[in-house]
């Protein structure tokens, strides 16, 4: 079977590129798999961070003459070329990672025409249907663009909520969870984490309690609550707070708050894109992970702390307790409500929860493993032929 994807790939990095190349190794296994990447993912006006490109090498890689770096995101001309490249490769299947309308009017046009006189299906993978920060016409874009996918996948049931009001023609779908992220190396002692942290990160004093929040700093996935949580948790006792991930919002409220609260030896941040082969250490060193979110569909961190075997206090929002199960392989709380997140972080430790919830937790992550996710995508395609 011939597979296009239509994706972020390496050089570009983050958790789509990151995906999609776990993506790609699975489907090789039986299949003739192309990835069609951005030369341009996003305009560098646009583009919140410090860089769109990875600074080292992947641990896993995309063989290059399957990974075709082709798309341009804001050129119309790029996209009527890119249809007809991958028309010309005439897949079977082509397969698109969806998170926010700014690529519906590319992915659309790419899809129209890879598609035309053609028996190729498309299918999208449904990160988000809705994204967590309006855009201008956004519902507009995704109806339209929807209207050129044959079948859908979602990794959530708030996301499966959310296409029933743009999938009007009953176009077939499936519900499975976002697989674990199995690239980042295996896990090490706590010791030699902590000890990679301090020398490569320059994170001194750390307790010996680490809670982690990890990932791109952003207003929704809700780091100002955690921090509001601090000074009531260190009542009881000493924990570092850990955050790394490259600001997407203003730093500035954030350290100020850290400052306001008397928090600057318990709570230490990484401000930068964490390499793929540092990002073992930050789980291996913690005890769990934070996932404070005001706003959530799924959530790849929680993926990665389940291949690390290490619970997580999430709050219920979107998807995320369908994969943090309370009271089993970690603790839900209310999103907006740091005293309800210290009362969490207090009970875990207090309660010695940890030893408990990570046996639950290597259960549990058998139920995300790669392999079914890609049978559920290729049932989906040959039963809907």
């Amino acid at each position: 079977m011939k597979i296009s994807i239509i994706g972020t790939a390496y050089p570009m990095r983050g958790g789509i590129a990151q995906y999609n190349s776990i993506l790609f190794r699975y489907f090789s296994e039986n299949n003739d798999v192309k990835i069609f990447s951005f030369k341009r993912q996003y305009p560098e006006f646009l583009f919140p961070g410090k860089t769109q490109y990875e600074e080292g090498e992947p641990l896993y890689k995309i063989p290059g003459d399957k990974n075709i770096r082709i798309i341009d995101s804001i050129n119309p001309f790029n996209w009527i070329r890119t249809g007809f490249r991958i028309r010309r490769e005439n897949p079977d299947l082509i397969v698109c990672k969806y998170w926010m309308p700014f690529f519906a009017p590319c992915y659309y046009t790419i899809f129209l025409i890879a598609k035309l006189f053609r028996k190729t299906k498309a299918l999208l993978v449904c990160d988000n249907v809705i994204p967590h920060e309006n855009m201008p016409f956004g519902r507009l874009l995704t109806k339209i663009f929807f209207s050129k996918v044959d079948y859908f996948m979602v990794q959530s049931r708030s996301v499966e909520n959310d296409l029933k009001l743009f999938n009007k023609k009953n176009k077939p779908y499936e519900y499975s969870p976002h697989p674990v992220y199995n690239i980042f190396g295996e896990k090490t002692t706590r010791e030699e984490a902590v000890d990679v942290l301090e020398k490569e990160f320059n994170l001194k004093n750390i307790s010996s309690k680490i809670i982690l929040f990890f990932g791109y700093i952003r207003k929704y996935k809700g780091l100002m609550y955690l921090i509001e949580a601090m000074p009531e948790v260190l009542k009881k006792m000493n924990v570092t707070l850990l955050a790394a991930g490259e600001f997407y919002d203003k730093p500035e409220p954030y350290f100020e708050k850290i400052k306001e609260l008397g928090l600057e030896e318990n709570v230490k941040i990484v401000s930068d894109f964490i390499p793929d082969d540092k990002i073992r250490y930050f789980f291996s060193a913690c005890d769990f992970v934070v996932l404070p979110y005001s706003d959530a569909t799924q959530s790849g961190i929680a993926q990665i702390a389940y291949y690390y075997d290490k619970p997580a206090i999430a709050t219920n929002v979107g998807g995320l307790a369908e994969v943090v199960l309370d009271g089993k392989t970690g603790i839900i709380v209310p999103p907006d409500n740091s005293r309800l997140l210290a009362e969490a972080i207090i009970r875990f430790y207090e309660d010695n929860l940890s030893e408990k919830y990570s046996g639950a937790v290597k259960e549990e992550k058998e139920n995300y493993k790669w392999e079914n996710f890609v049978d559920k995508i290729l049932n989906l395609y040959n039963k809907n032929q």
